[in-house]
């Protein structure tokens, strides 16, 4: 009984942290809009693009209009795709909202960032980075900012083989091909067309979605090293020794040679490669190749160095002590 009120206590302290932590990257994006963003004049991505030419051109708040796209799209998502997502989504399109219009009545001159028509590329650069990391974030909490974000959801639940970046990038052309018109400056009766808004757009779409994607894949990023080798054993025990990594391993047969050797797996962090080199020059008849990987799910720890190696002497660690060979 204990043990079910230190799970239930658990999980609602999770779960709130988890909404506080949404709550506040949701004031940081409306923080971003009213220092980057619109002073500058250009639409960002989906549907907020939207909400910011509305702003713009009728003066209707981007709080407001965010609201009225984003409740019917987010009741729409709990009954069609996951409710879970649908409520996070829900939370942060309302607080984004809720806090836009606050920044509104406060006087922040001081720190708005207005290139006025020059260097625009530089405020646009910074709002994509901050935005990236906070989609990046919050996809990783099974929330999303709202608009195109549920609509290429939701083709994707309804048709997997639709790739949910791709479904995004084309809304968000669309919104980059309407800004292209609402920002038109007209002198003397003349209507004079600008492809920089759709420019700005595009390059906040890119740096958002470059940025995001890298948070997204996660900080695990790693190598993993295919050794084919006659000297198994003294290849593992280094590296079991040096870089504190376990490794996994098969016996095979050389197609030309014919000669049994061993093929060894590695998983290690960037950082302990030019480690790996070293150790693999010292063996004849070894050679390995590497791939990136771009990211690791579960248990991805160093094996802790004993005093000894700590003071540079190597402990030779026999094959059965690894966590991985054990049941």
């Amino acid at each position: 009984m204990t043990n079910q009120l230190e799970q239930k206590k658990a999980f609602w302290e999770t779960t709130v942290f988890q909404y506080a932590v949404i709550i506040l990257l949701a004031g940081v994006v409306a923080l971003n809009y009213k220092l980057f963003i619109v002073p500058n004049k250009f639409a960002p991505a989906g549907f907020n693009g939207l909400a910011t030419m509305i702003q713009y051109k009728l003066n209707f708040s981007i709080g407001y209009m965010t609201m009225l796209i984003n409740v019917p799209l987010c009741i729409f998502a709990f009954f069609t795709t996951n409710r879970r997502f649908a409520i996070r989504t829900f939370v942060y399109v309302s607080s984004y909202s809720v806090i836009y219009l606050i920044l509104q009545q406060i006087d922040m001159r001081g720190f708005i960032y207005d290139a006025k028509g020059t260097d625009t590329i530089f405020p646009c650069a910074i709002a994509g980075i901050i935005s990236g990391m906070v989609y990046g974030i919050i996809f990783q909490m099974n929330a999303s900012s709202g608009g195109t974000d549920i609509i290429a959801k939701f083709s994707t639940v309804k048709n997997p083989r639709l790739n949910f970046f791709w479904v995004t990038f084309a809304l968000n052309a669309v919104v980059a091909g309407i800004s292209y018109f609402i920002y038109a400056d007209e002198i003397d009766g003349v209507v004079y067309y600008d492809l920089k808004p759709v420019c700005l757009c595009l390059v906040y779409c890119f740096v958002s979605s470059f940025v995001g994607n890298r948070i997204m894949s996660g900080t695990k990023t790693a190598y993993n090293v295919v050794i084919v080798t006659t000297h198994m054993e003294e290849i593992e025990r280094e590296i079991m020794s040096f870089i504190h990594h376990g490794a996994t391993h098969y016996s095979a047969v050389g197609s030309y040679s014919h000669l049994e050797k061993s093929v060894i797996f590695c998983v290690i962090n960037r950082s302990q490669l030019v480690d790996l080199k070293n150790i693999l020059k010292k063996y004849e008849d070894t050679f390995a190749y590497v791939e990136p990987v771009s990211e690791t799910v579960g248990k991805f720890a160093h094996v802790k160095p004993s005093k000894a190696d700590s003071q540079g002497a190597a402990r030779p660690i026999e094959m059965n002590d690894h966590p991985d060979n054990k049941e």
